[in-house]
């Protein structure tokens, strides 16, 4: 099982930027994307709507000022709720025309409770159809705009637990990011999906976690934010997933996307930035993978 260097991504995610609403303080665009350059990644997710500009060509040229091309954006939309479904298209354009100008792929969908993350909960029947309607129409947007849409089960969306996950895959033909951290939070197994739905995988998110944290945040002990504050989140190789299961299996199955590097951080706004070094543990989990393909 070979590294492939080419089709190595970062995301703003590993040094604290996030679309969650008071998630932390943001580190500036310049040192994000500089330390990405400095660890010879490839290419970025975009991170929140706006955090690298308006303006798609210059996204791209910000970019390329670092050696970087656009790999794809994560997407927070409502679903499962009719009434806003023209708000919704609205906003599934915007990010289309922007990832689709900034020289992106991937459509990350996110399916959120409501627009300012509210808690989620139980989905019936009806509610159950109306979201993979939403799917469909979501898809269409990214055909017209030559992307691919890829669904990320995510902790606090209404795409979480092992059943959501089961359901969405029987009541909908969507393409998945197999993110290895949430995948595993939510109790779907990564290496098992790997296994039995890499013709499904569009992309993947890298991510490691410590179980002890991980099972708090099962039982509702802890909020995401607070296990990641505690430190769920860690360089691939330091936690309890089965990163290089996953990778191995869905090498052997042909699959031939981005994986993309996400180890969450939080950055308390009492911190000075200058003090804050993500660069560190993302050289860990690159190193991690490099051990890997030694290892084949």
């Amino acid at each position: 099982m070979a590294l492939l260097s080419e089709r190595l991504a970062g995301a703003p995610i590993s040094w604290g930027v996030c679309e969650v609403p008071g998630w932390g303080s943001t580190l500036p665009p310049t040192r994000v994307l500089g330390d990405m350059r400095d660890l010879g990644l490839r290419a970025t997710e975009l991170g929140p709507v706006g955090y690298l500009g308006e303006d798609p060509s210059e996204i791209r040229d910000l970019l390329a000022s670092f050696g970087l091309v656009a790999e794809g954006g994560f997407v927070p939309l409502v679903l499962h709720d009719p009434s806003v479904r023209s708000h919704m298209e609205q906003a599934a354009e915007r990010a289309a025309d922007l990832l689709q100008g900034s020289g992106a792929t991937n459509f990350v969908t996110a399916v959120v409770a409501d627009e300012q993350w509210g808690r989620r909960a139980p989905l019936d029947s009806a509610e159950w159809e109306e979201l993979c309607k939403g799917l469909a129409v979501v898809e269409d947007i990214c055909a017209a705009h030559g992307l691919q849409q890829v669904l990320h089960p995510h902790v606090g969306t209404l795409v979480e637990t092992a059943d959501d996950v089961r359901r969405a895959l029987e009541s909908s033909g969507v393409r998945w990011c197999l993110d290895s951290g949430h995948m595993t939070l939510g109790g779907t197994d990564p290496v098992e999906f790997a296994i039995a739905h890499a013709d499904r995988v569009g992309l993947v998110h890298l991510k490691d976690v410590r179980e002890p944290l991980a099972a708090r945040v099962r039982s509702g002990e802890l909020s995401l934010l607070e296990a990641t504050r505690a430190g769920i989140f860690c360089s691939l190789g330091r936690g309890d997933v089965a990163v290089g299961a996953t990778i191995g299996a869905l090498e052997r199955a042909g699959y031939a996307g981005w994986y993309v590097l996400e180890q969450d951080i939080t950055i308390d706004p009492g911190l000075r930035l200058e003090m804050v070094t993500p660069l560190d543990d993302v050289r860990a989990s690159i190193e991690y993978l490099e051990r890997l393909s030694l290892d084949a």
